[in-house]
């Protein structure tokens, strides 16, 4: 995330807000960004994998 999404994040919240609302945009924001450039890189599973691995999960 740079200064100027993290300043839009801030702009469209209104006037009065609580922090903990601000935190959770600002880290949602982040996680789709960083879901993005993993996408872009190719880093991905398919949906074949996911099942797999979520049944590995509820051994």
């Amino acid at each position: 995330m740079n200064k100027a999404k993290a300043t839009e994040a801030i702009n469209d919240m209104p006037t009065d807000f609580e922090l903990d609302v601000l935190i959770e945009k600002l880290i949602l924001i982040e996680k789709v960004e960083k879901g993005l450039d993993q996408l872009n890189v190719g880093n991905t599973f398919t949906h074949e994998q996911v099942k797999q691995k979520v049944r590995e999960w509820q051994k």
